[in-house]
């Protein structure tokens, strides 16, 4: 895993976005989880929230993802490397399972083609986050590209 950059200058800036896209699936989740009380768990509701369909129980994994992307923000440490990778590769499983099924019974998350969109877009920017946020000691780093191919910064 040499390639993947350690210390990035950005860092700061990836684990912000990573809590604001976090704050936004707790917020969606939140919002859904009032809209859709009294409706069916799962299966299309034809309930809209912040322009996606959502049910009761995407809605509750929403605030799920949402709240362990929080946590790891919040706690740092390479915990939201790994939090951030992983649960964005889940939500581009559950986002392509979505897809697959979304004119079928089998939708039981309830989604659109927009809340496919938009799972897919925030589990891509969930693993470039990942990849871009990891920090190590500066004695584990290794010396900055430019360093190591003999051009002084």
């Amino acid at each position: 895993m040499a390639h993947i950059p350690v210390n990035h200058p950005l860092r700061p800036m990836y684990r912000l976005a990573g809590f604001v896209a976090g704050a936004y699936l707790v917020v969606f989740g939140i919002i859904g989880f009032a809209t859709t009380a009294g409706d069916s768990f799962t299966g299309h509701t034809g309930d809209r929230v912040l322009g996606q369909s959502s049910n009761m129980l995407w809605s509750i994994i929403s605030v799920v993802i949402g709240a362990l992307m929080l946590l790891g923000a919040a706690i740092g440490r390479n915990i939201d490397v790994v939090v951030n990778k992983y649960l964005g590769w889940a939500l581009l499983v559950v986002g392509s399972f979505a897809m697959a099924t979304i004119r079928t019974d089998a939708n039981f998350f309830g989604f659109s083609m927009s809340t496919v969109i938009v799972t897919y877009l925030v589990g891509l920017l969930m693993i470039a986050i990942g990849l871009y946020s990891k920090v190590a000691p500066a004695a584990e780093a290794g010396a900055p590209r430019q360093v190591r191919e003999g051009r002084a910064s």
